[in-house]
């Protein structure tokens, strides 16, 4: 992890220093999702943009959050691809509210 704005931080309740420079897959995603996770990731260090990837993510208190996850490659001024840009939007209100309507 090389950022962490402060709306991930205050979903997670981890500060910037607590994960800035601690790998986000292995110690932030729980195993079932590891490899899903890694591969939009790794698609994006190849060049392969990904929309609309659905995973859940825990809180610092255990907390399950859903996320949408769009992830882009980022390039250097030259255009080389230096890491991914990952843009989560917590989804868990609109996957409850989802469930319910489906229940009712």
């Amino acid at each position: 992890v090389n950022e962490w704005n402060n709306k991930a931080a205050e979903i997670t309740k981890y500060s910037q220093d607590e994960v800035k420079g601690r790998n986000l897959v292995e110690e932030f995603i729980r195993q079932e999702y590891k490899g899903l996770v890694k591969r939009v990731l790794d698609n994006g260090l190849r060049g392969t943009e990904t929309a609309n990837f659905e995973f859940p993510l825990y809180t610092k208190d255990q907390k399950r959050l859903d996320i949408l996850l769009n992830a882009t490659p980022r390039r250097d001024a030259a255009g080389s691809i230096v890491g991914v840009v990952g843009v989560g939007q917590d989804i868990t209100e609109r996957k409850k509210a989802e469930a319910e309507l489906e229940r009712v």
